[in-house]
């Protein structure tokens, strides 16, 4: 068995690693311990509710809100810029890097994955897995119950359009909708 720095650098290159490491296990455990503590306090608790966000987040800038709940896998490959707002139920499966530029708004129900899983049933039951990072850029608008798949980049003053699974790259200034979202108008 390698050991787990080893299956953790190889997740963040990308690489086929041993999702099922007892390390790994544990790590998620402890950020859901956290998230369970965010999503469990008082609306008015502005406060501590920023404090545990700033203690999972790999970076984030000074000015930052998300409401409850927020889930994530890891939160420390979860990279924020300023000016950032998400709203109910933010998902953020951050086995590989999400960064997020400044002036993100993110609607609710708003999903972000990056791990990815073997098509073959016999190899998916190994635990084996890989993860594409997700890059958002700045003044972006994720409308409502909007998913954004491993791998994705979108450019910068772009608009998701509510309910839109967006499966490849967006380029800058566009709006784009539906599944798989398209481009339906540039800015």
């Amino acid at each position: 068995m390698s050991t787990f720095d080893e299956e953790w650098a190889k997740m963040l290159r990308g690489e086929q690693y041993d999702a099922i490491h007892p390390e790994f296990l544990r790590r998620l455990e402890a950020t859901r311990d956290r998230l369970w503590e965010f999503n469990m306090m008082k609306p008015s608790q502005i406060d501590e509710q920023r404090a545990i966000i700033r203690e999972l987040l790999g970076s984030h800038g000074e000015r930052f809100h998300i409401n409850q709940p927020f889930r994530c896998d890891y939160g420390c490959n979860v990279h924020i810029g300023e000016d950032f707002f998400a709203n109910f139920n933010l998902t953020i499966l951050d086995e590989a890097e999400v960064r997020i530029g400044d002036h993100a708004f993110i609607g609710p129900n708003v999903s972000i994955y990056t791990a990815c899983h073997p098509l073959d049933a016999a190899e998916r039951n190994t635990g084996a897995e890989w993860a594409l990072p997700v890059t958002i850029g700045d003044s972006v608008w994720i409308g409502g119950g909007a998913i954004i798949l491993p791998g994705v980049t979108i450019g910068n003053n772009v608009v998701i359009g509510a309910g839109a699974v967006v499966t490849r790259d967006v380029p800058d200034n566009t709006v784009v909708a539906g599944n798989p979202a398209r481009i339906i108008k540039h800015l």
